[in-house]
């Protein structure tokens, strides 16, 4: 395709808060794409033909980005189109080179104008297309969170949760309209919100209530089990030896609870974790988990091993506990590339052989651990160990062998 894509970020204020180069780009534009909104911002005397989005936006992109183009087009998105906008759909269908960007301030940014906050120690949650419950995984005291609103109804929602989880206190500000005639600030308390914003708002929560770490290693009681879970100081210990990175798929083989998984997820914001798990109610557990811990956005649960990870998507990094088999272990390890990692965890001595047959074909570590708590016995306190775990670890390299 020989055309370009020209990307105009609009606010709700519309042309006149346009740069003279936005304006005469529009004004000289022969097709014009955006939402039914967004196109009745445009004046008049703009000629260009205007398309609105057909729905779902994403499968108009897909086929504008397939057509042949003999003339630039050109689009408009809500504010700066490379944050959370339509710009970073448009580099990825037509390539970087393909696009340019003529931005305009964020809604982020004229939030953060209005509160006075510093936008960079500002954390931007986007629930454009994401559920209500991943804001869930960035509360902790002291975080000043903006969040973007897929339309009127999110502030109520998000007031709800921020009250549910320990953070009602919290000032609750929702700024609708940012930058129009028509724009409105309300604050109050996360607890005690009330309003009737526009569709187009940003809610502003400065958070009071528990701090909350994301170190590995919660306590058991935070997941809903049924037995199936990794306690929490080995699973501080495999999380580790894991080292969740941004942008890594984990696949968690036999989840259980799926408690390796959501602390995976909690040490990331763009990780993915791929579970695999056979029965149908701690399946329910998992989801539920990661639901709760606001990661469940992040999920991608799929039946029982090995059949499941055929076909499944590829993982930088692979846990293995529950459903370990021999033929589970070397799908596994083929479908790592050079550099993945893979961690097994083995409690019974059927699966400790399998895990030590595994250290001798492909190398890589063995390593015991054994935990002991103190409890009460009788009037005194005697030390009561737990099942002890081999862990293995190993890296894969180009050849196919460990590092």
């Amino acid at each position: 395709m020989s055309a370009d894509v020209v990307v105009v970020g609009i606010g709700a204020d519309g042309w006149r808060s346009l740069s003279s180069i936005a304006q005469s780009e529009l004004s000289e534009a022969l097709v014009v794409y955006g939402s039914t909104r967004q196109l009745a911002l445009l004046p008049d005397d703009v000629g260009a033909t205007r398309v609105p989005w057909h729905s779902p936006m994403s499968a108009h992109l897909a086929e504008l980005a397939a057509s042949e183009l003999d003339a630039p087009i050109h689009v408009l998105a809500s504010g700066d189109p490379m944050f959370h906008g339509v710009g970073t759909s448009l580099v990825r269908a037509f390539g970087a080179e393909r696009v340019r960007v003529i931005s305009h301030p964020s809604s982020a940014t004229l939030a953060a104008s209005r509160l006075g906050w510093d936008l960079a120690r500002t954390q931007v949650v986007s629930l454009v297309t994401a559920s209500v419950d991943t804001l869930t995984a960035h509360l902790t005291d002291g975080a000043a969170l903006l969040i973007l609103s897929r339309d009127a109804t999110t502030p109520a929602d998000v007031a709800d949760l921020v009250a549910d989880s320990g953070f009602g206190a919290s000032p609750f500000t929702v700024l609708s309209d940012l930058g129009a005639d028509t724009e409105r600030v309300h604050a109050g308390r996360a607890d005690t919100w009330t309003g009737a914003p526009s569709a187009l708002n940003v809610i502003a929560v400065d958070c009071v209530g528990p701090a909350r770490s994301r170190a590995p290693g919660l306590d058991d009681d935070d997941f809903v089990h049924r037995g199936q879970i990794t306690k929490r100081p080995m699973r501080a210990l495999t999380v580790s030896a894991l080292r969740p990175a941004e942008g890594q798929t984990l696949w968690d083989v036999g989840a259980g609870a799926g408690s390796i998984g959501v602390e995976w997820l909690r040490l990331t914001t763009t990780g993915r974790v791929v579970a695999f798990e056979s029965d149908a109610e701690r399946a329910a557990d998992v989801v539920e988990n990661a639901r709760r811990h606001g990661v469940v956005d992040r999920l991608d649960l799929r039946g029982a091993a090995p059949a499941a990870l055929t076909g499944a998507p590829k993982p930088d990094t692979v846990f293995i506990g529950g459903g370990m088999t021999t033929e589970a272990l070397g799908i596994a390890w083929n479908a790592l590339e050079s550099g993945g990692r893979i961690v097994a965890n083995a409690v019974t001595l059927e699966t400790e052989r399998l895990v030590v047959d595994a250290a001798g074909r492909w190398g890589g570590d063995l390593m015991r651990v054994s935990v002991e708590r103190a409890t009460p016995l009788g009037r005194s306190t005697a030390w009561r160990p737990a099942l002890p775990i081999v862990q293995w670890t190993a890296v894969k390299t180009e050849t196919g062998e460990p590092a």
